[in-house]
């Protein structure tokens, strides 16, 4: 997929486009210095990254932030998110060299985003209304890690794979929650994971 299949699956208008095209450019530009994706994924760079975190967009309507985005890495799905026009997004990074890019990155795309330079459990206090998270760990250790900034209406959006289902099974054992998966747009293997009232078992 390049850019016009993903402008036309996920309906961001041209401006945006160009900006995440921006974003795009300085990512590969960076990529040569610091690993920031999967070298072998630059080429689909548009589909693996922007459209698989640009899905989580529709998942968010009218759901009320702030929005905490974990180990936000190159910056999806948090950056690409902030881009399409969500305006209440913190990225959580630990990796003081991720986090120069992220910078530059909401610099040159003039994007309105938080970005915290530190280990999840080192962030100031929040209160998330809704929890990102891709490629970053289990759901399990996913809910562990945000729970001193959530509660019980928090919405979690996870981009997982084809061990969702053994990840969730280990993950109730632990957490009570209500489960809702959607295809993945990007991947066929994939889904988007939505999980709400998450309590203690």
């Amino acid at each position: 997929m390049n850019q016009a299949d993903v402008q036309a699956a996920l309906g961001f208008d041209d401006a945006i486009g160009d900006r995440l095209a921006a974003y795009v450019a300085l990512l590969v530009k960076w990529q040569a210095r610091i690993n920031l994706v999967a070298p072998a994924s630059l080429p689909d760079v548009w589909s693996r990254h922007v459209l698989d975190s640009g899905q989580l967009a529709r998942h968010m309507d009218g759901k009320p932030g702030p929005v905490l985005d974990l180990g936000s890495g190159a910056g999806f799905p948090g950056l690409v998110l902030a881009i399409l026009g969500r305006g209440d997004i913190t990225l959580v990074e630990a990796d003081r060299r991720k986090v120069a890019f992220l910078q530059e990155a909401a610099r040159v795309t003039d994007t309105n985003v938080a970005i915290e330079c530190c280990r999840i459990e080192a962030l100031r206090p929040i209160r998330a209304g809704i929890v990102t998270a891709r490629a970053l760990a289990s759901v399990s250790e996913l809910l562990h890690y945000a729970r001193p900034y959530v509660d019980k209406s928090t919405v979690y959006l996870f981009l997982k794979g084809e061990r969702v289902d053994v990840e969730l099974t280990t993950a109730q054992e632990h957490w009570n929650m209500r489960i809702d998966k959607a295809p993945s747009l990007s991947d066929s293997r994939g889904v988007v994971l939505r999980l709400e009232g998450v309590t203690d078992v």
